[in-house]
């Protein structure tokens, strides 16, 4: 039995895992793809369906590959022709539009230290749309017992909110060479500073210090756990989406619509 495109996506969302569809919308002409024909590819390039095969499933194919890591949806034009800018080679004639989709894993937020401030930054961050790993020591309040640093990659946001400076120092040199995206960390800025010193003393360069946000989470003046959280999230969110984190009302029309 054939193994059906949307089961199979539905199956890589619920495991975490990318995807890209391509289904294709428009057929002129002779060819071998007909409207409706989907396939799915994975991030493996293991592949679910097909749109027809040969030269023109592998154009379709190459483009879902480059999507697939760009992250945004296209809708192409392919010519099955030897000649053209959208040609694939072939003697056919027709016409194709594919439309092609990605679905990327959600980004991933790790909370080390599931005390008062790391129970709301879940719940808002699970919210939020991110994939929530909370590392604690004491099992009531962690989904993992240790830091991984092996499993983190450029889409993930580590938070270090753990209970005392010397967890989170140990936790930053854990993750200080990953390719992650934002790295935080709780404190005050004696305290921050500090660390980074003490990491910066040991070899650690600049650049990779940077990454460093420290003391964590923007300035929106709230006290409590649950505010702390939101600033938390927010910085995070700014930083995953390029934001300046400026008021709205002080950004310009075209800033405002985006």
């Amino acid at each position: 039995m054939k193994q059906n495109p949307i089961v199979s996506l539905s199956e890589a969302i619920q495991n975490k895992r990318p995807a890209v569809l391509a289904t294709v919308i428009e057929v002129k002409g002779a060819s071998p793809a007909k409207v409706g024909a989907q396939i799915l590819m994975l991030e493996d390039g293991m592949t679910v369906g097909t749109v027809g095969g040969g030269k023109l499933e592998s154009a379709i194919l190459e483009e879902a590959r480059i999507i697939l890591t760009q992250g945004s949806p296209r809708l192409i034009h392919l010519s099955l022709t030897e000649e053209g800018s959208d040609a694939v080679g072939t003697l056919c004639g027709g016409e194709v539009r594919v439309f092609i989709q990605p679905f990327p894993a959600a980004p991933q937020v790790v909370i080390v230290g599931g005390g008062h401030i790391g129970r709301p930054l879940k719940v808002m961050a699970e919210v939020a749309g991110f994939d929530v790993i909370v590392v604690d020591a004491e099992p009531g309040r962690a989904d993992v017992p240790a830091l991984d640093p092996i499993h983190l990659t450029a889409d993930s946001f580590v938070v270090l909110i753990t209970t005392d400076h010397v967890s989170d120092e140990a936790a930053l040199r854990q993750v200080i060479d990953s390719p992650v995206h934002y790295i935080g960390m709780i404190g005050s800025r004696h305290k921050c500073s500090t660390i980074l010193e003490h990491l910066r003393a040991d070899g650690i360069g600049d650049e990779a210090l940077a990454r460093v946000y420290a003391p964590i989470g923007l300035d929106l003046g709230g006290p409590t756990p649950e505010e702390i959280a939101v600033s938390i999230l927010a910085q995070v969110i700014a930083v995953r989406r390029g934001g300046s984190a400026a008021r709205r009302s002080q950004t310009t029309d075209r800033e405002h619509a985006a």
